[in-house]
């Protein structure tokens, strides 16, 4: 499944496009600010979505730094600022692609869908199938199944059954877990993540969800 980094400083728009481009089977790292992006960087997504206006750091500089360091990943570049100067640096600074705010969230999926058939012509975004006998993990559709009846999972339930799924037999801290579910910029205790695993362990009992006392949880494989 491809790896996406968006970055929008705007926190609804950010929530907006996310859900967008998760119902497309893509899996979303958000970020509202550059610092942390700058930082993940080394982790090469397969695209990145950079809007110029960042409250930290100039969306200028972490386009150039994403280039310096992974020259192949893609970039989409996107800006509420003069539109021909914004679409020319960008440009000639190696983006793939530009879009001008405001835009519709859909267009912006249209273009990611092209970066990728581009720059991954051999790849398949689309029905990848997890098996967590015996259910099956339908990442396309956000959806898991046990035979023909599908489980009434919430978004949030989902994502931490595809994170565990991705990590099978390793073990997640509650840290992680808020990290990869909620966000970094999650603001809450850590009893949130027992709710969710207690909430999905009932939902899905037949997935063995193991506690680490202190620590966090991994999923068992069969």
């Amino acid at each position: 499944m491809f790896r996406i980094f968006l970055v929008e400083d705007e926190k609804n728009l950010n929530e907006i496009l996310t859900s967008y481009l998760e119902k497309e089977g893509w899996e979303i790292r958000p970020f509202t600010e550059g610092k942390s992006a700058l930082e993940a960087i080394k982790e090469q997504p397969h695209l990145w979505i950079l809007d110029i206006m960042l409250p930290d750091i100039d969306g200028y500089q972490l386009l150039r730094r994403i280039k310096e360091e992974t020259p192949g990943v893609p970039v989409i570049f996107i800006s509420a600022r003069d539109a021909d100067i914004d679409r020319i640096i960008g440009l000639e600074m190696g983006s793939d692609d530009y879009l001008a705010k405001p835009f519709l969230p859909r267009e912006l999926v249209i273009r990611v869908q092209r970066v990728l058939e581009r720059v991954y012509p051999n790849a398949k975004s689309k029905n990848l199938m997890i098996d967590l006998s015996p259910y099956v993990l339908d990442e396309a559709k956000r959806e898991i199944r046990k035979g023909q009846e599908i489980i009434n999972l919430t978004s949030k339930e989902y994502d931490l059954a595809l994170l565990f799924a991705k990590h099978k037999g390793q073990a997640l801290s509650r840290d992680q877990i808020i990290n990869q579910v909620w966000g970094e910029d999650y603001v809450g205790t850590d009893r949130s993540v027992d709710d969710l695993v207690r909430r999905l362990r009932k939902k899905v009992p037949d997935i063995r969800i193991e506690t680490i006392y202190g620590f966090g949880y991994r999923m068992i494989s069969q």
